[in-house]
């Protein structure tokens, strides 16, 4: 199975920023850590072993992407607003550096986005903000409101990075054509998972704006863990 590993200096970020690639071909996957973690994590908790063959018969092909979460959303040591501002730092290094990566590495143009946890809020994040590149979300157990990471502070920017918020009010028919064009965004949640909840109100808000989703709840008292994860990568990446 082909394994890449890649390093560059972000102009982005300002910094090294390092990713992995899984697979040598196939539909390709933007695949986001949870909460503050790293590049190799999604593989080092057996989620691709999960769906292995997928990756050596050349079906699907993953980047897996670090984060900046301790730097931004996770970083209380800095002024809210400024988390926020190094959160769009991340989101020009994922457009205009991780994007042209993957379609310079797969020649199809249609990139799925994916985590699990928190990566799950930033799969699908990308996904509505940039519905032109990301042609579907998988969502795994994510969480969508960001605003206990301000401690009470908002602006335009976090608004538009908060999808709870945002989309209820989108009436944008260039994003809404985008959104209801295919059956693109998938919401995966434990029965017995803490964010079950935030996963049945975004099914609400994507049913009141006429966008195609899928809400599966999983049953078996599954709760929010990699167990779960995995159980969900075989369902849904075969």
């Amino acid at each position: 199975m082909n394994r890449e590993y890649h390093k560059w200096y972000s102009p982005s970020l300002g910094r090294d920023m390092e990713l992995l690639i899984i697979g040598h071909g196939g539909a390709p996957m933007m695949v986001f850590p949870t909460s503050m973690g790293r590049f190799f994590e999604y593989e080092d908790r057996g989620m691709i072993d999960a769906v292995r063959y997928r990756y050596e018969h050349g079906a699907v092909q993953a980047f897996c992407v670090d984060s900046v979460d301790a730097e931004s959303w996770y970083n209380k040591s800095i002024h809210p607003a400024d988390r926020v501002r190094r959160h769009l730092a991340y989101n020009s290094y994922i457009m205009n550096e991780v994007v042209p990566l993957i379609h310079q590495r797969n020649s199809a143009q249609a990139i799925t986005a994916t985590g699990c946890s928190f990566g799950g809020y930033h799969a699908m994040n990308f996904a509505l903000r940039h519905p032109d590149v990301f042609a579907q979300c998988v969502s795994m157990s994510g969480a969508f409101d960001i605003k206990d990471f301000l401690d009470g502070y908002y602006d335009d920017n976090s608004y538009f990075n908060n999808p709870v918020d945002y989309l209820p009010n989108t009436h944008d028919g260039w994003y809404l054509d985008h959104y209801r064009r295919f059956d693109r965004y998938l919401l995966a949640v434990g029965e017995w998972d803490i964010c079950r909840g935030e996963n049945e109100r975004m099914a609400g808000i994507m049913q009141s704006k006429g966008i195609v989703h899928r809400l599966d709840i999983w049953g078996d008292r599954s709760v929010h863990d990699w167990p779960l994860w995995q159980r969900m990568a075989q369902a849904y990446f075969t």
